[in-house]
This record gives structure tokens, sequence and C-alpha cells, in this order.
């Protein structure tokens, strides 16, 4: 697992009431000298060039601090950000002496969270929702995009409920789509504040060029549904959302995380889906994840992928046969039926993804997902059954 933020070594400012850089990293001695300025520098060597904003240095080589341009600020960060490289974005603190590294150029799992307040209260939320005003991230947010790479293949914007503060939700995604044209963007969010008509058409009028909205639906039954979100009516406003959304053309998928609660009426609600959300572009089927409120609720939530993966070969097959675009999401391979393995995907970001003791000697080791780290911790499947080369 990736270290993205933490305390460091040393950050030094010349300017002490500068107390906190957003810089995109270059490891460019060519750059010209007017990119410089807005730049920070990875030193890997003793030919260091002049005039960048910020330099970065990892711990094995914080000999080279003395070889830096006089009067330079400068950070020396723990060697477990080694990995940090080219066109990455990094915010450091200079009074909390620390760093979050918010965007990653090499990876094609970059997530922005746009807020940590949320009208749910999931029961297997990962990112519990706070109340309190956190509106600095969406400052960050519009800072942050400009100097995110052009070429960047995707961006997920998630939260909290991303579109807890509408306006500004609304001015992001038109900064995304002038900054970047060609990225598809994917929306993680309840779905219920596109039950307002209006929100849905400004939303629709954006005209993203690749953009999908991930809506959660647990169940067929509201009320089940609306336990599981712990947000009374929630149901209702999420398929009046989504049926807003699609009226417009917007694309839409429908993500089902799947546990103890849910596995039990998953056919069901896989047939209510088919019958009455045809129109959706995606259904994903996802495994849970040992973060946050999971784990205070694990005797309600966990059941062992295991025990239910005829249902969830039942649950799949439904949808299919409608020809619906189905996903299998942070499941492990010889954990679920063969059938499924059309709709498998490896989806668990690089940065929190593992896999236990037991894979070690998998053949199939490669095609699979793994687990979250959070799993490895916390408890997995004991059923694991490695597949072997029998030649």
């Amino acid at each position: 697992m990736l270290k993205l933020g933490g305390k460091i070594i040393r950050i030094h400012a010349v300017d002490v009431d500068k107390t906190i850089t957003l810089a995109k990293v270059s490891t460019s001695r060519n750059l010209p000298e007017v990119l410089r300025r807005e730049m920070a520098y990875l030193v890997s060597d003793n030919q260091i060039p002049q005039g960048f904003a910020h330099y970065l240095l990892v711990e094995k080589h914080r000999y080279l601090v003395d070889a830096l341009p006089l009067d330079s600020d400068f950070s020396i960060l723990p060697d477990d950000y080694s990995y940090i490289g080219d066109g990455d974005v990094v915010r450091l603190s200079a009074d909390r002496q620390s760093i979050r590294v918010l965007f990653r150029a090499s990876s094609p799992h970059n997530s922005i969270l746009v807020t940590e307040q949320c009208n749910h209260y999931c029961l297997m939320c990962s990112q519990p929702p706070k109340a309190a005003d956190d509106s600095w991230i969406l400052d960050e947010i519009e800072n942050l995009i400009p100097l995110i790479p052009k070429d960047t293949h995707e961006l997920v914007f998630t939260g909290g409920e991303p579109t807890t503060n509408r306006e500004r939700f609304l001015k992001i995604i038109r900064l995304t789509k002038s900054y970047l044209p060609r990225t598809a963007i994917h929306i993680l969010s309840n779905g219920r504040s596109f039950k307002d008509p209006v929100f849905a058409e400004q939303y629709a009028q954006i005209e993203l060029p690749d953009a999908m909205i991930g809506i959660p639906v647990y169940s067929d039954d509201p009320t089940l549904h609306d336990y599981i979100v712990q947000a009374r009516g929630a149901f209702d406003e999420t398929i009046q959302g989504i049926l807003n959304l699609k009226r417009l053309g917007q694309k839409v998928e429908i993500r089902v995380v799947i546990h103890k609660l849910s596995v039990k009426r998953l056919p069901e609600l896989c047939e209510f889906i088919a019958r009455n959300l045809l129109f959706v572009d995606h259904v994903a089927l996802m495994g849970l994840e040992m973060m946050g409120f999971t784990r205070a609720n694990l005797d309600e939530l966990w059941i062992d992928p295991f025990e239910y993966k005829d249902t969830l070969s039942k649950s799949v097959c439904i949808l299919a046969k409608y020809g619906m675009n189905i996903s299998v999401y942070n499941h492990q391979l010889c954990l679920v039926n063969s059938d499924i393995n059309p709709y498998y995907r490896k989806s668990i970001s690089d940065w929190k993804n593992e896999y236990a003791t037991e894979c070690e000697a998998c053949t199939r080791k490669s095609d699979c997902g793994g687990f979250f780290s959070s799993g490895i911790k916390h408890g997995y499947s004991k059923s694991l059954i490695p597949f072997v080369d029998l030649r």
C-alpha cells in the first residue's frame, strides 16, 4: 500500500508566511524558466537546475541539500515517497510539516475528494461523513485541476456527497471540462441531488464529452435500501435522480456493494434494475472494503464471498439475459464461479491493493484483482483456493 500523506522530515520555506504549497512535480532540467517558477523539482543527483519554486528530496538524497540553489524552498521526504514522479501534484504544509499526494501521473486510479459531508450515513461507508465546513477542499480542487496533465485518461470525483455544494460542484465540473477536455470523468454520487430537475439540467448543460455518474442502489426494497444508507426516503429520491439524468441523456452507472444485508435480495435487485432501469449504462457489483463504518458494523455486514458466489452468478445471469453492461469489482478470482470471468475486473486502486500470503503460489495472480489492503489487515475469506499449474 502506497503512503499518500503524512508527516515528513522537514519543510524549509524562505517565506515564513507561506504555509501551504500546491505544486506540480517536474524531473526535467530543461524546463523553460517561466514554468519552473510554479513547479517543484524532484532532486535525484547533484545536477540541480536553478529557478524552481520548490525542491523535493527523498531521505536517501538528503545529502544533496547543500547543492540546492541558495535561498531555495525545499522539502525532505521519507523514502516512502520515492514513488513520486514527473507530473504528480502534491500539497506541502509548512506549519504541519506534512505532505499529501493529490495526483499521480503514472496511475490510472486518481480520485479527488470533493467533500467529507454527506446526507447518507451508509453502514459500510469507507469515508465516514463529517459535518465540519470543508469548503477549503473546493478551493484546493480549483487550484489543482489546472495542474493535472492534459493527457490524463480518467479522473474520479468522490466524497462524501460531491453535490453537497451544488454551485461549487458545477463550477468544478465546468473547470474540468475546460482544462481536461479529453479526460473521462467518473462522479460517485448518491444521486439524490439530481431528483431536482433544475440541477440535473444544469449538470447536463455542461455537456461533458465523456462522463459517468456512479449511483448506489442496494436493494429493490426501499426500506432495506434506506436502512443501509441510513436515510429515510433515499431510495425514491435516488431512483428519481437516475430517471432525470437518463431523460437528459447523461451516462449513469448503478453501483451495488455486496454484503450480508444487500446480498439477501441481490437477484431481486438485478431483476428490478433490468425491468425498470434497463437504460442505465453500466451495473457494477462490488465487494466490501474493510474501512470506515464497515469495521464498526462488521457483524451485520460481513459475509464470506465464497458463501454467495452462486447468488452472484445468478444475479449476473439476470442482468446478462437483458443485455446489460456488467462488471464484477473487488472480488478474488478463486472466490467467484467461472461464469463470472467475462465480467470480472481488476478494479482495486493500485495504492491500496495487496495479496494474501495464500496467493503467492497462485498461477493466476496477475489476472486477479487481489484485496483491499484493509481486507488483509482486518480479515478475508478463509476459502481461498489458489490456482495451480497441474502440468
